[in-house]
């Protein structure tokens, strides 16, 4: 297969070769993919490129040979240095051709457990897992067994697992803003009802009042300490207070921002300190790993429990851990991904404005996103924009996580193709016929977050 440039794009939404195997996808993974943030029909039903056959810095190259920019997540925000890095990728095949998995244990997990610890100085031990998902129901166990109960209260998203979407066994609605409004908990057993209880970001008294009733001993308090929305000054004292005050573990879900905004997790910048903290995606730049960082006296509890899995034990995870944070350290990544993040807020803000767009900014440079404010009008827009921004080379939508691939030259190349579609959808927006320049359906709605 020859590599193309976007020269003579494919339009949007014609048949391509990425949309036929996910057709045939369809019909042997339940659900078509293995991750809902990356169902085709989220971004451009019939028209995105759904598969990729190699990828480079912020670029990836589809089942057709065309050559993308990619400014949506970037691997779903688990590549802060770009994707297929030179530095981590060495580091990952060093490991391969030692020998990825054997009876004896990788001393690499023993550096990456002593790096952790000397970033927080709050944690002493750390267990290591391959996702996200299953480290936090690593944490969440640990915190059972540490506390011997059986309630937690959670705030924001985090995960797949039982113990979580147990909270819409009691109603379909307690997740919604977390997760996704009116999810099912099908599958989850009903014995869980009442075990996860829900509070709302920046609003600690409702965590208060859930402490406050005589039927609830919580063994866990889990929440991001941020993520697109700044916390209030009083806000993570306040659930710090709780924490203690009711002998509940703190858990800090730093999968998404940690590392983006610091060296570390974001607690680190906010000055509150939690029991355990939780990192995946970034931390290793795309390769499976995840770990469960933690103070001893906590962590100890791993012992009283069963936790246990033989991938855990690969040498691969760790190597490209370890590499990845040496490079952030070295090249001081989160400035350099803040300035990229800050450039395209900015572009946004100023094209919005010339082109008379009703759009709302938010987040911060490293986690990025904006709104379209259009009413029912708005999920038109929203493809279309992704649709006319696919059409000049980019994966585009409303949201950007930007890495330190993204140099200056590729954003302005962005910006240049921005400013075109802005004025299309204002033209779309005027005459209300976003939808009739659509060339398959809106695409769907994803995760609803209050973080």
């Amino acid at each position: 297969m020859t590599t193309a440039t976007f020269n003579s794009p494919t339009k949007a939404n014609q048949t391509h070769s990425g949309w036929t195997l996910y057709e045939r996808a369809k019909q042997l993974i339940p659900g078509g993919t293995q991750l809902l943030s990356k169902r085709p029909e989220l971004f451009l039903p019939g028209g995105w490129p759904s598969y990729y056959t190699r990828a480079k810095g912020c670029h990836v190259w589809d089942l057709d040979g065309r050559k993308l920019v990619d400014m949506t997540t970037t691997g779903i925000g688990a590549c802060l240095l770009g994707y297929a890095d030179e530095d981590v990728n060495e580091a990952a095949k060093r490991a391969i051709d030692a020998g990825g998995m054997t009876t004896l244990n990788p001393p690499a997990e023993v550096e990456l457990a002593e790096v952790l610890c000397q970033l927080h100085p709050w944690a002493n031990m750390a267990r290591f897992t391959r996702t996200g998902g299953e480290a936090m129901a690593v944490a969440v166990r640990i915190a059972r067994a540490h506390t011997g109960r059986s309630h937690i209260a959670c705030c924001g998203y985090h995960g797949w697992a039982d113990w979580y979407i147990a909270a819409n066994l009691s109603t379909d609605r307690a997740l919604d803003g977390h997760l996704l409004p009116g999810l099912q908990p099908s599958g989850v057993p009903r014995e869980l009802t009442g075990t996860a209880l829900t509070f709302r970001y920046n609003h600690a008294e409702e965590l208060e009042e859930l402490v406050a009733r005589p039927d609830i001993s919580l063994a866990a308090i889990v929440m991001e300490p941020m993520r697109f929305t700044e916390p209030t000054a009083d806000f993570l004292p306040r659930i710090r207070a709780v924490a203690k005050r009711s002998g509940a573990v703190l858990i800090f879900d730093e999968i998404t921002a940690g590392w983006r905004h610091c060296l570390g997790g974001m607690h680190l910048r906010l000055g509150v300190e939690p029991d355990i903290a939780v990192y995946a995606k970034s931390l290793s730049n795309g390769f499976p790993m995840a770990a469960v960082l933690g103070r001893a006296a906590v962590m100890q509890a791993a012992q009283e429990s069963f936790i246990s899995s033989s991938f855990w034990t690969e040498a691969i995870g760790p190597a490209a851990a370890i590499a990845a944070i040496r490079k952030m350290r070295a090249i001081d990544a989160c400035r350099r991904v803040a300035e990229a993040g800050t450039m395209v807020q900015d572009a946004w803000r100023k094209l919005g404005q010339r082109h008379s767009l009703d759009i709302t900014v938010s987040g911060w440079p490293a986690l990025s996103s904006f709104t379209l404010n259009y009413g029912d009008e708005t999920a038109a827009l929203r493809t279309l924009l992704t649709q006319e921004m696919l059409d000049r080379g980019f994966l585009a939508n409303t949201v950007f996580y930007p890495t330190v691939a993204h140099e200056e030259g590729v954003l302005h190349q962005y910006i240049a193709a921005l400013e075109e579609t802005f004025a299309i959808l204002k033209q779309a927006a005027t005459a209300h016929d976003a939808q009739k320049r659509l060339r398959g359906p809106e695409a769907h709605s994803g995760f609803s977050r209050l973080t």
